[in-house]
């Protein structure tokens, strides 16, 4: 690698690590006969796939240059750091290099806004193309798809990239003027629904016709800075459920404000992320998307913030505990869902099992089931009800102190997400209620 190359990839790709954007590929191209690589449904980005494989990327910048200057960013134009700017063959070149000695198994390709948004798009574009039609290659790609360029563009780069991605960043557009008065929703939206469509007329001529172009066979993303403005949970929440019902994105990713540019009056003062706060947004993400949750079930205009000291999911069944306890031989498979402990694969396990006879406390147990946190929220052979015996903020205090007590008792203070927190005074629990 000539050091030019070499300089330009430290900046570019240390410049890449804020946008988080980029994980499963969820694609099958298939390698071809005398092509290379192969994208076959696993995740990039250094991110774990559903069998436990870790593969990772290429990930950089195009160029950390940029027109805008929005607040949030680290490459606004106004921010005295090093540039640096690939040329498509430097980018093509990079890609098959460090794939041959099987250093990456993919490309997430983004960049900042150079001249105008087509100027941008169209090199975003021809680097997958290059790397399609010349090298032949036909592992996983990854574009960022920028906002104001033309539609052909974008449908070009939809033709040579497994998956798109358009990042919103912040949640509302209000507070998006404020921070990036350069920007709007409509520029944003609107290659969203450009991808969306296409994505559509692609299944559709695909169900008719074998030999149909692909168009972002993995669909597309986006990303939500959290923290960087006065949103609520409530309020991201909702947003994520109409991108996912309105435009069929295959994931939403949260990234926790980093205090990048921390001598903008207009960004909040912190200190570090909130990873606690983007943890619980991503949990309940996967409840919206797995569990059947709605975004007004997870959270309300009374509770617009979501818990930190608890998951979502049992944040839930506490507020709802007229609820349960859950039959576990007679409720339905959504309802078994909803009881903290209980996952996906477990409920659909409990729903085949109980055809067979009744279930108990050890056959929920061989299934995989959490039964330290399930048992206050079920019933079977031998759990009775356990109906109106308890107090939800008597439970919550419980199971907060439980999971003190297991950490304590392993020594790992650093898994705890609560072992900064103060004492809480753990009321007597009912004869009953004691296990």
């Amino acid at each position: 690698m000539k050091d030019s190359v070499h300089e330009k990839l430290k900046i570019l790709a240390d410049a890449a690590k804020y946008d988080v954007s980029c994980a499963s590929s969820g694609s099958n191209r298939s390698n071809s006969k005398g092509g290379i690589g192969s994208a076959v449904a696993f995740g990039i980005c250094h991110s774990f796939t559903d069998d436990g494989r870790c593969v990772s990327l290429l990930k950089m910048l195009m160029t950390n240059h940029c027109i805008f200057d929005c607040a949030y960013c680290i490459n606004r134009r106004t921010n005295d750091r090093p540039r640096a700017t690939m040329s498509v063959q430097e980018v093509v070149d990079l890609t098959i290099n460090f794939y041959r000695r099987n250093y990456i198994e993919g490309l997430f390709l983004s960049s900042g806004v150079i001249k105008n948004p087509d100027f941008t798009m169209e090199r975003l574009m021809l680097v997958a193309k290059k790397l399609r039609t010349e090298e032949r290659y036909n592992g996983y790609i990854h574009l960022k798809a920028i906002p104001g360029s033309s539609a052909e563009l974008i449908r070009q780069a939809g033709l040579f990239a497994d998956r798109l991605s358009v990042n919103i960043e912040i949640p509302t557009e209000q507070q998006l003027k404020r921070l990036a008065p350069e920007k709007n929703f409509d520029t944003v939206l609107q290659p969203m629904n450009q991808i969306h469509q296409g994505i559509q007329i692609y299944k559709e001529e695909r169900r008719k016709y074998r030999q149909t172009e692909r168009f972002a066979p993995a669909g597309q993303s986006t990303q939500l800075i959290v923290g960087a403005t006065p949103e609520s949970d409530r309020q991201i929440l909702s947003l994520a459920t109409g991108l996912y019902q309105h435009q069929s994105l295959k994931r939403v990713y949260y990234s926790g404000y980093l205090p990048v540019n921390d001598y903008d009056k207009r960004l909040p003062a912190v200190q570090s992320p909130p990873l606690v706060r983007e943890n619980r947004l991503y949990q309940s993400d996967w409840l919206m998307r797995f569990y059947h949750f709605k975004a007004d079930e997870i959270l309300s205009d009374d509770q617009p913030f979501l818990d930190l000291e608890i998951d979502p999911k049992l944040a839930y069944a506490l507020r709802n505990l007229h609820l349960f306890p859950v039959d576990i031989n007679r409720a339905d498979y959504e309802m078994i869902l909803r009881v903290p402990g209980i996952g996906v694969q477990s409920a659909k396990m409990i729903v085949d099992a109980r055809r067979f006879h009744r279930l108990n406390s050890f056959h929920l147990k061989k299934i995989g089931i959490v039964m330290k946190r399930a048992q206050y929220f079920i019933t079977c052979n031998e759990l009775p009800a356990r109906k109106g015996y308890w107090d939800s903020q008597v439970l919550r205090s419980h199971i907060i102190h439980e999971s003190q007590t297991k950490y304590r008792k392993v020594g790992d203070t650093q898994l705890s997400l609560f072992h900064h927190s103060p004492p809480v005074s753990i009321p007597e629990l009912p004869v009953h209620f004691k296990h």
